[in-house]
């Protein structure tokens, strides 16, 4: 886009009234495969290109998108969007500051260099690994995905900013069955890497990681059920403080008051063990970004310090709502959706406690190597997880694998029952959805010790 052409697009956004306006424009890239049932299924390569326009008036916003970006289109969208807010009419001469920020995620192999075939050869390689690895493996599907997204981002306070995001993700599930009944097996890394994802996480080692999950789990028993503690392994274990407690840290949630943590900045929410971080900056990262969905540069954002709520992750509108300057947190899928407060690469730091001893010191209690899916009610914390791979913890030694355990709690609860962390940090890597759209988000922590727990099980202990 040219300079003239975007001043022309704010200038008519802004005659309505608007006191600011915001131009998001997106060309990405998309490629596609998955290898099911011995054969390839699907190879698709595509391109998503558009432009979505903000307009924010006190409190309120309008957004509208489009993929014909031809002036003459754009002016009457803005025109038209500009008729919603009404207000004294602004005429503003604007003079960009145009900036491309030295990207924070060194891509060593540009997976657009390479055809769908040349990456085919990976998923035929995870396929066989996953289904020689034990005769119970019935299926297995594999799947590889990169895109190539370029952005400008303009706005009538001058800004200009392009960056470059490049992520690649292998993902393996394998169903293993056994005495009629199926476990599924998943392994799914990405990072803001090209092929080079593939040298850090050798296919075959994915997909047998992936198959042993399934046939240990298939045959597995069944979970007990009742009140106990939890040891969460470290990585993916994350995915819980992700969904059950992180959510209610974003303004969109505390904003509104639709968060158990509203009003409570510098209070103590969790126990003195808890450091919880978003970061933004961490290179070659899932979440990594140069710069958010707004323009405004990541950072490393400390949200709870030894048990304190020390801040939130807020994007510029509801900011303006809060009273707080933004924190580089605004995401959204794609043009066709306007940003809010997103998580990046959120964690629970390390700590200085031993993994061992947080077992040897659990008489009873379940260790939760993996988990699976879920759902949380963003209001109240409730929430409600599947193990995908668990074990006994029995006389402090971890025993016998079980299947079908559920965890089960309110997320501002768990907080205050950890009480130990352990320094054996890993991330894991997901999709997160919500009000912008499904965004590529990094969640982790160490290996964590909940005291109590309620698991949803078979039986009754």
């Amino acid at each position: 886009m040219i300079q003239s052409t975007a001043r022309r697009v704010l200038e008519a956004a802004l005659s309505g009234g608007a006191d600011f306006a915001e131009i998001f424009l997106e060309n990405r890239k998309n490629n596609s495969l998955q290898f099911l049932g011995g054969e390839m299924r699907s190879a698709i390569s595509g391109r998503d290109y558009g432009l979505g326009l903000r307009l924010i008036k006190d409190l309120k916003s309008v957004y509208s998108y489009t993929n014909d970006t031809s002036e003459e289109n754009l002016l009457a969208m803005a025109r038209k969007s500009a008729k919603v807010l009404q207000g004294e009419k602004r005429h503003q001469i604007l003079n960009f500051d145009v900036k491309k920020p030295k990207n924070l995620n060194f891509i060593k192999c540009n997976p657009g260099d390479y055809s769908l075939k040349d990456k085919e050869g990976a998923l035929r390689q995870a396929y066989a690994a996953a289904m020689a690895y034990d005769d119970l493996i019935s299926q297995a599907s594999i799947s590889f995905m990169d895109w190539d997204q370029e952005v400008v981002i303009i706005n009538s306070q001058g800004l200009w900013v392009e960056d470059r995001r490049i992520r690649s993700r292998f993902a393996v599930s394998a169903v293993a069955d056994y005495e009629g009944e199926k476990q599924t097996g998943f392994m799914g890394p990405g990072a803001s890497m090209g092929m080079e994802l593939l040298e850090k996480y050798p296919p075959e080692e994915i997909a047998k990681e992936a198959a042993r999950i399934a046939v240990t789990m298939a045959k597995a028993g069944y979970a007990p059920s009742g009140e106990m503690p939890v040891v969460m392994d470290k990585g993916f274990g994350g995915v819980l403080f992700h969904e059950a407690c992180g959510h209610s840290l974003e303004a969109s949630s505390v904003a509104k008051k639709n968060s158990v943590f509203a009003d409570k900045l510098m209070d103590q929410i969790a126990s003195e063990k808890v450091t919880a971080i978003d970061d933004g900056t961490l290179p070659g990262e899932w979440g990594t970004t140069t710069v958010d969905d707004e323009g405004t540069p990541t950072r490393r954002n400390v949200l709870i310090e030894k048990g304190i709520l020390k801040s939130f992750l807020v994007d510029n509108l509801n900011g303006k709502r809060m009273n707080m300057q933004t924190t580089g947190s605004a995401r959204r899928e794609s043009y066709r959706y306007e940003p809010t407060s997103r998580m990046n690469n959120t964690f629970i730091a390390p700590g200085e406690d031993l993994f061992d001893e947080m077992i040897s010191t659990t008489q009873s209690g379940l260790y939760a190597k993996s988990l699976g899916g879920g759902s949380v009610n963003p209001i109240t914390g409730e929430f409600n997880f599947s193990v995908m791979e668990g074990y006994l913890i029995e006389e402090g030694k971890i025993t016998k694998p079980v299947r079908g355990a559920s965890l089960i709690g309110k997320g501002h609860e768990i907080l205050m029952k950890i009480d130990a962390v352990s320094g054996d940090f890993a991330l894991a890597e997901g999709m997160c959805g919500a009000s912008s759209g499904s965004i590529p988000a990094s969640l982790g922590q160490p290996q964590v010790r909940i005291s109590s727990l309620k698991i949803g099980g078979r039986n009754a202990r």
